[in-house]
């Protein structure tokens, strides 16, 4: 028999008993029942019924045993008693009746528990990480993540697309978040930087003629604290096509995307045919470039109704033309408890109040803008978003530029206060049309919106002749309930075209030669249109694991302050360390 184990201890069925049955794993938890000791034995594969009575040679032994220590146990397989059975475990026919143990690896006391998924710290989690790997759910997760990479992997091979790996060390490069700096003890004084994506040398494959490329590709950035990233390091399904335009992608794309969510979804419906969405049009309907398709509220522009009104507050908003007012239906909303608990929420979000009519019986509208603006023109508002008795209409006005965000915002409470939301399923979308350029209110310039990679709608024409902030570029999102989780683009292949959307964004010739000089260089000897996008792998799987936690889908993640507490990271370099790599730290004065 195997030093360890015959079987493991999700492997025994009927059809084993009467045999001798060798297990190892941890001590899910024991038992007494009336003197007789039932072990839960665990291991990766599942869990096995131990059963130790005074009669058994190992009973004493048994007794010893703590929760998490590892052991082996012999024994001779049996049928559970009739009414003891447990349909819920695939071993839950039988049991094994102890006849000998040894104890492997016996654990001190624990700093958290293993058995069941109680709340328990997330420092202490993250600390303790190997025995929190060992909760059921947990483990089930990372499972489930190496699940999803393989049916990626294997979908994106069954279009036609190849797997390479790019460089970790590389150079710094303006992806729009800070670089993670490896200083060069060859090179003293040189850095190099681990990749924000392989935008860059993804784009090189296509100008080597490889033609179709993908890559389940580690990412670096250097990053504040984000609820939707990890601190430090994500992964993404890479993707570039050479000969395409943004249809080709799509077509490409939408499939596999669609294949790994069914294949997880677990019932759950899924997106057949995605609508395409322009970002103008996700912002004025949902107040979102990543929209939750799931929530049915759709806001509506709502200006003429409050132009030249009594409500004064809207109409002098509205003497400036760029203007407008939205409303915000809220279906079953229409009572003056809900309204104000919504004009509070939306104070406590920083912003004066939220507006807001409520339709009473016999279809009056009420409330103090309704009270302002007259019996005829809150019933247009009502008629025109499809409202009737008990429901209520909330409203934003303003600049859309600057409060589209909240709007959206306030959707989604909507659509959580008001059940709009259907969350039992996965609404996917592309959101196209991208603007290639913002206004930078920091550093008060034109700067790019997105990634500066990208071809700009109209080429090299629209470059020279549209105003910049007009201009729209082929790139493209995906988004799934509320979270983006895939970006990309049609590629700018042509270097004069490439200077010049550099040149909008305040970068010199010379500075793109000498910050992008390898591809600067490639796109002089013959480079294909191409394009693609990266899908986050972290998002995906929070989002079929059914979390909104990344940390309960990745292995040893960083704490929010980008601190590993399992291995002490980031810590102190040695003297020597900083010697042979000629660097002087110089940490700011506390306090």
């Amino acid at each position: 028999m195997h030093r360890y184990r015959s079987h493991t201890c999700g492997a025994l069925r009927e059809s084993d008993i009467d045999q001798t049955a060798r297990l190892s794993g941890w001590v899910h938890r024991v038992r007494d029942h009336g003197g007789v000791l039932f072990v839960d034995l665990r291991d990766h594969y599942g869990i096995t019924q131990c059963v130790a009575d005074p009669d058994s040679p190992a009973f004493k032994e048994v007794e010893k045993f703590r929760s998490e220590w590892v052991v082996r146990i012999d024994g001779n397989v049996r049928r559970r008693p009739a009414g003891t059975d447990n349909p819920e475990l695939p071993t839950g026919m039988i049991e094994v009746y102890v006849k000998e143990i040894e104890v492997l690896g016996p654990a001190a006391e624990l700093p958290l528990p293993v058995f069941g998924e109680q709340e328990y710290p997330e420092d202490i989690r993250l600390k303790y990480r190997f025995l929190d790997l060992r909760r059921e759910k947990l483990h089930q997760n990372i499972m489930t993540r190496g699940a999803i990479v393989d049916s990626m992997r294997r979908r994106m091979k069954e279009q036609g697309f190849f797997e390479f790996q790019t460089p970790i060390l590389t150079a710094s490069s303006p992806e729009g978040a800070r670089d993670f700096l490896v200083p060069s003890r060859i090179h003293p004084g040189k850095f190099y930087a681990l990749p924000q994506a392989p935008q860059q040398y993804k784009q090189l494959l296509m100008m080597s003629g490889f033609d179709r490329y993908f890559q389940i590709a580690p990412c670096f950035r250097d990053e504040d604290p984000r609820a939707d990233r990890l601190p430090g390091e994500f992964y993404q399904l890479d993707v570039e096509m050479s000969f395409v335009t943004q249809d080709d992608v799509f077509a490409a794309m939408e499939p596999v995307i669609t294949g790994v969510f069914e294949d997880f979804a677990k019932g759950r419906p899924v997106t057949k045919n995605w609508p395409r969405i322009p970002f103008a049009e996700a912002v004025r309907k949902y107040g979102s470039d990543k929209p939750d398709l799931r929530n049915k509220i759709i806001m509506q522009e709502v200006s003429e109704h409050f132009r030249g009104s009594g409500f004064k507050v809207f109409a002098r908003m509205l003497e400036d033309p760029k203007n407008q007012v939205w409303a915000i239906p809220g279906v079953g909303g229409g009572s003056r408890a809900f309204c104000d608990r919504m004009n509070s929420w939306a104070q406590g979000e920083g912003q004066p109040g939220l507006g807001y009519i409520m339709w009473r019986e016999g279809g009056e509208g009420a409330g103090p803008l309704a009270n302002n603006i007259g019996a005829e023109r809150t019933a247009a508002i009502r008629d025109q978003l499809g409202l009737k008795e008990g429901d209520a209409a909330f409203f934003v006005a303003g600049d859309p530029e600057k409060f589209w965000k909240f709007a959206g915002l306030a959707r989604t409470k909507l659509g959580e206060e008001l059940n709009q939301i259907d969350k039992d399923r996965f609404e996917l979308a592309w959101i196209v049309d991208f603007p290639m350029y913002e206004y930078n209110e920091d550093d008060k310039k034109v700067d790019f919106s997105h990634n500066p990679f990208s071809m700009p709608q109209g080429g090299l024409e629209a470059l020279q002749t549209q105003d910049p902030l007009t201009i729209k570029a082929y790139q493209y999102d995906i988004a799934c309930n509320g979270y983006e989780i895939a970006s990309g683009g049609i590629r700018n292949h042509k270097p004069d075209a490439m200077v010049k959307a550099f040149e909008i964004a305040g970068y010199g010739e010379q500075e793109v030669i000498d910050r992008f000089g390898g591809m600067y260089r490639a796109f002089q000897y013959g480079a294909p249109p191409h394009g693609g996008m990266a899908a986050g792998l972290d998002r995906i799987v929070m989002l079929l694991c059914g979390t909104t936690n990344l940390r309960e889908i990745s292995l040893f993640p960083m704490n929010q302050q980008a601190v590993d507490l399992l291995m002490g990271a980031p810590s102190e370099a040695t003297t020597k360390q900083l010697r042979e790599l000629h660097i002087r730290v110089n940490p700011p004065n506390k306090g």
